[in-house]
């Protein structure tokens, strides 16, 4: 049975860091495709980062380039989401996702899902 559990949310200020772990069971992570997605208040679910298969080939949202990093560590089976330089409007319960390949649009099309984590950044 897949299951994926997040950890590593928080309240932090502007400017500081925060990673976020998914804990992958059921499942090899470095053989799906993982992403994690966020969703604010009042706002529609959307797609942070992912990383295919073999972890060569990641994706950034423009609002996060430059100061997020998703990686995967295999011999933890775990999906990490490296968070710098909060920003208030980073506010959001994030949330780690995976599929089986072949990879679609790494936005959408994933069929696994942790509950997720609240991350919240004040100024």
């Amino acid at each position: 049975q897949v299951q994926l559990v997040e950890s590593g949310g928080g309240s932090v200020q502007t400017g500081e860091s925060l990673r976020l772990s998914c804990a992958a069971s059921g499942y090899t992570v470095s053989d799906f495709c993982n992403a994690w997605f966020r969703q604010a208040p009042g706002k529609k679910r959307e797609a942070v980062a992912a990383i295919y298969p073999g972890g060569g080939v990641t994706f950034y949202d423009d609002s996060v380039k430059g100061r997020f990093t998703i990686s995967q560590d295999n011999t933890k089976n775990t999906l990490y989401l490296q968070m710098n330089s909060l920003q208030p409007e980073d506010t959001a319960m994030y949330s780690c996702a995976a599929d089986r390949p072949p990879c679609g649009n790494w936005r959408y099309e994933y069929d696994y899902w942790g509950r997720g984590t609240q991350v919240t950044v004040s100024s």
